[in-house]
């Protein structure tokens, strides 16, 4: 039996919204923009204070016992049976794909499975939940797209970020060649073995460029530094942000020049 079907709940007047490690550390900016998108389909968004990490990093590196440990300290924050939106294909895949896996035949697997069936990532949740209906407020622009592995093919939401970016009329998407190819950061993978994730986003790099736009969007934020890290480095034009970002910048008239996260 495969998830390839969801069913998609009515649109709630409250949801979880957990922040992730890299935008509470490196791109704030694309959190709150996730929260006043939410805000703005009229919905209540609860920010657990105590929140972490999903336990991604020592998942994927196989340090399953330490991964219990850092996720399981997450399950206690959604008491509460409201949706937990999450601004990340791939911290949205490892709690709603593999949490029930690491706590199965733990004191906590029930817990697991049930938090596993209430995480959504955050595009997904605005188009088929919240039903958005984007007014483009900003300047005419040309974009490119990044969708992250884990949003492509954990949470099968490749055709989210086209469908929003659509309904902004004023913004043209360029299609990138080989654009479902990774762009090589995969948490520690780039550190392990930082000459193929080297070569891999200087592809992606390459690509992005190539369709002419100089800016470009994705659901990640690791592909966004990594890619935005290479693109500095090799002085590309080409430089991104978090999709969160762009879509409150073009329906909220905002800073839509700039390029924070």
């Amino acid at each position: 039996m495969t998830e390839s079907i969801r069913v998609y709940p009515a649109k709630p007047r409250k949801v979880y919204f957990f922040g992730t490690c890299l935008v509470d550390l490196f791109y704030p900016g694309a959190g709150l923009a996730g929260i006043q998108l939410l805000e703005r389909e009229g919905i209540e968004v609860i920010f657990p204070q105590d929140q972490t990490c999903c336990g991604q990093p020592a998942y994927t590196s196989g340090y399953h016992d330490e991964a219990r440990a850092v996720a399981g300290a997450q399950l206690g924050l959604f008491d509460e049976d409201w949706p937990i939106v999450v601004p990340s294909g791939s911290c949205g895949g490892m709690m709603r794909k593999h949490y029930p896996d690491l706590f199965q035949d733990t004191a906590q697997a029930e817990q697991a499975r049930e938090v596993a069936g209430r995480v959504w990532e955050l595009t997904d949740f605005l188009l088929n939940v919240c039903h958005v209906r984007l007014e483009d407020l900003g300047e005419p622009t040309k974009v490119a797209l990044h969708t992250s592995c884990s949003a492509r093919r954990e949470m099968g939401i490749a055709e989210v970020g086209p469908k929003l970016l659509g309904q902004l009329d004023k913004v043209t998407l360029v299609e990138q060649v080989r654009a479902e190819e990774c762009c090589g950061f995969g948490g520690t993978f780039a550190v392990r073995h930082p000459d193929i994730s080297g070569a891999m986003v200087g592809d992606k790099v390459k690509a992005l460029a190539d369709t002419g736009a100089t800016r470009f969007v994705t659901t990640d934020c690791g592909c966004l530094m990594n890619i935005n890290g290479h693109a500095e480095q090799t002085r590309q034009q080409v430089r991104g942000q978090h999709i969160a970002s762009f879509l409150w910048q073009r329906v909220s008239g905002e800073n839509d020049g700039g390029l924070p996260s």
